[in-house]
C-alpha cells in the first residue's frame, strides 16, 4: 500500500466517523514559544482548552500533518526511524467521544482497514488504566499482547501542570529475527522486533501545583500516527527509507552519484541524509521560511547545508538540490498544495544557498589550513577547533579528520564531543518541540471566557460597546484610575488591532457612566491568544480625574485620518507585490511587511538587487493601477475555493478554513484580512524611496503614498533647485552642469599634483647638493608638510635621482623629518641593499633619534619610521641623526 493511499484512507476513515477533515497547519506554529511545528495536535490547542468550538455536525478533527523535529539532528540517517520531516496522521476530539470509541476505531482501522494481522499487533497502556485495558480485552485483544508501563512511557503531561492524561500505544510485531533474542522481549524494550505506529492519548485530566489530578470538563483524544512508520510495516520493509516516498528520494541520490543504495554503509548513509533532508528544507522554505543564522531560518540552512555536503561525499557536484526538489513537488504536491505554488521560488532560493555553501567551504578550508599551518606533525587540532569548522563552516568531523591526517595530525575527539554535546544541549533547552508548552494565560483565560473579540472595523470607525476585561501589568483588574497604563478588552471594537504588517489603530474610549468625563486614550491596539484584542493606552479625565471599570459601556472611536493613511499604505503594498512579480518575475513572494501612516515596507524574496531601470518600471506600474481607480472589494470564502481561483496567497503566512480575498482591481486578488481603501485612487500615487537587502535571498522596498509621497517629491525638489541655484543652472541641468564642474574641479587638481610635483622635484635637486658621504650618499633633510605617504614618496624621488649619478653602484640613504598637515612630527629612515650592507641600519637610527620628538617607532634595517608628539624636536632628531654619521 503506497503512502498516499495510507494517507487517504485514514483521512477517510475518519471522516466517515464525523471529524471533520482539515488541511495541514503550517510549519511555523502561532505558539511563539514552540520554533517548528512538530504535532498535528498543535492547531488544535484553542479547541482543548475551550477557546474554541468545533461546529455541528462534527465530532471532531482529522488531519494529515507535515512536521520537524531537529533536536537529534546527528542520529538522522544513522538508523531507519528517526526523521528530520515526516508527515503525523492523526484524529483529534474536544469532548465528543472518548477511550471506547478511540480504541474501537484504531482496532478496526489497523486490522480492517490496513490489513494488519491481529496477533502481530500490542498494546501498551498506563500502570493503572484499567478501564483502557478492558477496553482492548472486549475488542478480542488477548491479555497477553497488553503490557502495562509507567509514566514515562504511557502518561502524556503538557508541563508540571495543566492538561494531562494516560495514553496507549499500538505496536506491531515484526518477528524475533529482528529482536534483540531476550525471553522477555516485549513492547517497551529498546530492539526493533515491536515497532510503535499509533500513540492514542486521553487527556483527562488538569494537574494541579500539588500534583492532584482534576478530572477536566471535557475528555479529550489526540492521537499520532507516523505515515512513513506505517508505510514501511505495510510495505515489507524495515527502514522508513526504504518505504516508498523516501525511496523515490534516495533514487534520485542514485541517479545523480551513480552510486547504488545498499552497497556501502558510507554511501547508504549519505544517501538517506541528503533524501531525509532535501525534503524537509523543500516544505520549510515551501511554508515561509528562509535560510539564516538563527532560529527557524538556522535550521533550515544547517539541514540544507549537511545535505549538500553529503552530496559531495557522494561524488554529486552542487548545485543538485534541484533534483529533489523536482521530485518532492511531483510526489507531494497533491496533499500539499504549497509546494506547486512555491515550487519555482523553493528551486531558486536551494539554489543560491548551495553556491553560498561552497563559498563557505572554502572559507571553511582556508580555516583549516591556518589552523593545521600552526602545528607540527604528531600534534593534535583542538577539539574546538573541529567544532568550529562543523558549525560556523559545515564541515564534518570526518572531513576535518581527513585533512588533518594527511598531515600526520590527530584530531581531539573527546573535545569536539564535547562541544557538540553541548550544543545539542542549548537546542534542546531553546527550541520546544511540546506541543503544549503554552498552555493557559490570562488572555487564554479571556478567550475561554468571552470568546474571540468582534472586530466591526471594517465598516465602522465608531461603535458603543462595554469593558469586558481591564488589565494593569498583565493582571486582571476591576478598575483603572486617571494616568493609569492599562489594557482594555471590548465586547465589539472598531479598532483594528496589529496584524499582517499593518500597524493597530488609536484613539479613544469614551465612558457614558460619568457624562463622558473619563476617556481612555488608545495608543495601540493588539491581538492575543489568537482573538482577543486588547487596547493599549492609559485613563484621563476631562473634568476631573477619570477612571474606567469592568462593565462599563463605551463610545471607542478610532483616529479616522490615521486609518485612512495606512489604508492607502496596506492596498499600496498589494499593488507594489503585483507588480514586483510583473517585473522581476513569479519567484518574487511577499516575505513581511510595514504599513505605518507615514510609509510602507516591503519585503519579498530575491536573489539580486533590483536596478534603477526595473525599480522605475515597478513604481510605473504601480501608479498606473492607481490611476486607473479600480474598485477594492473584499469577500470570505473558503481557503480551498480561493486557491483554486488561483488568489494568491501570502508566502509563509498561516490561514484558516475561512479566508477574505482582497481584490484591488483586476490586478491584484490576495487573501488579506486588513483594512483597505475603496478605489486604488485614493492611495494618491506612490514613491519608492528605498530598495535595499535584508539578508539572503531577500530584498526590502521602502516606499511612501499621497500626501507623504508628495512631501517627498517636494523635499528632493527644494534640495535640486538649492543646488541648481548653487551651480546657476536650471534644475534640469543640474546633472549636466554637476559632471561639467567636477571635470574641471578634477583638472585644476591634476594640473596642481603636476604644478607641485615638479617643485618636488626642484625641492629634491636642492636636498641632493646637502648630501653627507658616508660611503654612500645620505640626505638628512626636513620636508614640511608630508603625511606617512608623503615622506615615502620623497624617499622614492630621492633614491631615483641618488642611484642615477655618482652613487650608482654604491646605494644610497636617507633620514627624513616633516610636521605633517595635522601638526605631529614624523620621521623616516630608508636605505637600498647596498647601503643596509655598508652598515646603514634604518632601525636602530629611528629608535635612538624618535625620543627627541617624544614618539617611538622602528622597522627593519631598510626601512623604519617613527611618529611623535613634540613638533619642537624635530630638528634635534635630525641633528642627531647627522651626528651619527658625522
Amino acid at each position: 500500500m503506497k503512502s498516499s493511499e495510507i494517507r487517504e484512507k485514514y483521512l477517510a476513515f475518519f471522516e466517515a466517523r464525523g471529524n471533520k477533515r482539515l488541511p495541514s497547519s503550517s510549519l511555523i506554529p502561532d505558539d511563539p514559544s514552540l520554533l517548528l511545528t512538530s504535532a498535528g495536535m498543535v492547531q488544535f490547542k484553542p479547541y482543548f482548552l475551550q477557546q474554541k468550538q468545533l461546529e455541528a455536525p462534527y465530532v471532531g478533527t482529522t488531519t494529515a500533518q507535515k512536521c520537524v523535529r531537529t533536536t537529534d539532528i546527528d542520529v538522522i540517517g544513522t538508523d531507519g526511524r528517526h526523521l528530520s520531516f515526516f508527515e503525523m496522521l492523526g484524529n483529534f476530539a474536544f469532548g465528543a467521544y472518548f477511550k471506547q470509541e478511540m480504541c474501537a476505531w484504531a482496532y478496526e482501522f489497523s486490522t480492517e482497514v490496513l490489513g494488519f494481522d491481529p496477533e502481530r499487533l500490542y498494546y501498551t497502556v498506563y500502570l493503572d488504566d484499567d478501564e483502557t485495558v478492558d477496553i482492548w480485552k472486549s475488542l478480542g485483544v488477548p491479555e497477553s499482547h497488553i503490557t502495562r508501563l509507567g509514566e514515562a512511557d504511557n502518561f502524556w503531561t503538557a508541563g508540571p501542570t495543566g492538561p494531562c492524561g494516560p495514553c496507549s500505544e499500538l505496536y506491531y510485531d515484526q518477528g524475533s529475527e529482528v529482536g534483540c533474542g531476550r525471553a522477555d522481549c516485549a513492547p517497551g524494550c529498546d530492539c526493533d522486533r515491536f515497532l510503535e505506529y499509533w500513540n492514542l492519548v486521553f487527556t483527562q485530566y488538569d494537574r494541579q501545583e500539588d500534583g492532584t489530578l482534576l478530572p477536566l470538563p471535557k475528555k479529550n483524544i489526540d492521537t499520532g500516527m507516523g505515515l512513513e512508520r506505517a508505510a514501511t510495516l505495510l510495505q515489507g520493509v524495515t527502514s522508513n527509507f526504504e518505504s516508498d516516498i523516501l525511496r523515490g528520494m534516495i533514487a534520485v541520490g542514485e541517479r545523480l552519484s551513480g552510486v547504488q543504495y545498499g552497497t556501502d554503509e558510507k554511501t547508504d548513509l549519505s544517501l538517506r541524509i541528503v533524501a531525509d533532508h532535501a525534503r524537509a528544507v523543500t516544505f520549510m522554505i515551501a511554508d515561509g521560511i528562509l535560510p539564516s543564522n538563527e532560529g527557524r531560518g538556522y535550521v533550515l540552512r544547517r539541514l540544507l547545508r549537511r545535505a549538500v555536503r553529503h552530496g559531495q561525499l557522494l561524488g554529486i557536484d552542487p548545485p543538485f538540490l534541484g533534483s529533489y526538489v523536482a521530485a518532492i513537488v511531483d510526489e507531494m504536491g497533491g496533499p500539499y498544495p504549497e509546494l506547486l505554488e512555491n515550487r519555482s521560488l523553493i528551486e531558486r532560493i536551494v539554489h543560491a544557498e548551495e553556491e553560498r555553501f561552497n563559498q563557505t567551504l572554502r572559507q571553511g578550508q582556508s580555516y583549516l589550513d591556518q589552523e593545521l599551518a600552526g602545528l607540527k606533525g604528531g600534534a593534535v587540532l583542538s577539539g574546538k577547533t573541529a567544532f568550529e569548522l562543523h558549525d560556523r563552516y559545515g564541515f564534518p568531523v570526518e572531513l576535518t579528520v581527513e585533512i588533518a591526517s594527511e598531515q600526520g595530525i590527530e584530531v581531539d575527539h573527546a573535545g569536539f564531543e564535547r562541544h557538540m554535546t553541548a550544543q545539542r544541549e542549548r537546542a534542546r533547552a531553546h527550541v520546544k518541540d511540546e506541543a503544549w508548552s503554552t498552555y493557559g494565560g490570562v488572555f487564554s483565560e479571556l478567550l475561554s471566557e468571552q470568546g474571540a473579540s468582534r472586530f466591526v472595523g471594517y465598516t465602522q470607525h465608531e461603535a458603543t460597546t462595554q469593558v469586558v476585561a481591564l488589565l494593569v501589568d498583565g493582571k486582571r483588574v476591576q478598575t483603572v484610575g486617571e494616568g493609569q497604563k492599562a489594557q482594555v478588552v471590548l465586547e465589539q471594537t472598531p479598532f483594528y488591532a496589529e496584524m499582517g504588517g499593518q500597524l493597530g489603530d488609536t484613539g479613544s474610549l469614551l465612558s457614558e457612566h460619568d457624562q463622558g468625563n473619563s476617556e481612555f486614550v488608545v495608543e495601540d491596539t493588539k491581538v492575543f491568544a489568537g482573538g482577543v484584542y486588547a487596547h493599549l493606552g492609559f485613563v484621563r479625565g476631562n473634568h476631573a480625574p477619570g477612571v474606567l471599570c469592568v462593565g462599563d459601556s463605551v463610545h471607542a472611536s478610532i483616529d479616522s485620518q490615521r486609518r485612512a493613511r495606512i489604508e492607502r499604505n496596506h492596498t499600496a503594498t498589494h499593488l507594489l507585490h503585483h507588480a514586483l512579480q510583473q517585473v522581476l518575475g513569479e519567484h518574487v513572494k511577499q516575505a513581511g511587511s510595514l504599513v505605518a501612516p507615514d510609509r510602507l515596507r516591503f519585503d519579498f524574496t530575491h536573489f539580486e538587487a533590483v536596478s534603477a531601470q526595473q525599480l522605475a518600471e515597478v513604481e510605473q506600474l504601480v501608479n498606473t493601477l492607481v490611476m486607473e481607480d479600480s474598485s477594492v472589494t473584499a469577500h470570505e470564502t473558503s481557503l480551498d475555493e480561493a486557491r483554486a481561483s488561483g488568489v494568491t496567497a501570502l508566502f509563509g503566512e498561516k490561514y484558516g478554513e475561512r479566508v477574505r480575498v482582497l481584490e484591488a482591481g483586476p490586478a491584484s486578488r490576495e487573501l488579506c484580512g486588513g483594512t483597505h481603501v475603496t478605489h486604488t485612487a485614493q492611495i494618491g500615487f506612490l514613491k519608492i524611496t528605498a530598495e535595499t537587502s535584508v539578508g539572503a535571498n531577500l530584498r526590502r522596498i521602502e516606499a511612501v503614498t499621497s500626501l507623504d509621497a508628495l512631501a517627498y517629491v517636494n523635499r528632493i525638489e527644494a534640495e535640486l533647485r538649492a543646488t541648481a541655484t548653487t551651480l546657476k543652472a536650471s534644475i534640469f541641468d543640474v546633472a549636466d552642469k554637476t559632471v561639467a564642474t567636477l571635470a574641471h574641479t578634477r583638472g585644476l587638481e591634476d594640473a596642481l599634483k603636476q604644478s607641485r610635483k615638479a617643485a618636488a622635484s626642484d625641492d629634491l635637486d636642492a636636498l641632493l647638493g646637502g648630501a653627507l658621504d658616508a660611503g654612500y650618499p645620505l640626505v638628512v633633510a626636513r620636508i614640511d608638510g608630508c603625511d606617512v605617504q608623503g615622506i615615502r614618496d620623497a624617499w622614492d624621488g630621492l633614491r631615483q635621482k641618488l642611484l642615477a649619478g655618482e652613487a650608482a653602484g654604491r646605494g644610497a640613504a636617507v633620514v627624513l623629518g616633516s610636521i605633517t598637515p595635522a601638526g605631529s612630527p614624523l620621521l623616516l629612515a630608508a636605505g637600498t641593499a647596498e647601503a643596509v650592507a655598508a652598515g646603514f641600519d634604518a632601525g636602530a637610527l629611528i629608535k635612538a633619534i624618535s625620543p627627541a620628538i617624544k614618539g617611538g617607532g622602528g622597522g627593519k634595517p631598510a626601512l623604519a619610521q617613527a611618529g611623535g608628539k613634540d613638533a619642537g624636536g624635530l630638528d634635534t632628531a635630525l641633528e642627531q641623526a647627522r651626528a651619527h654619521f658625522a
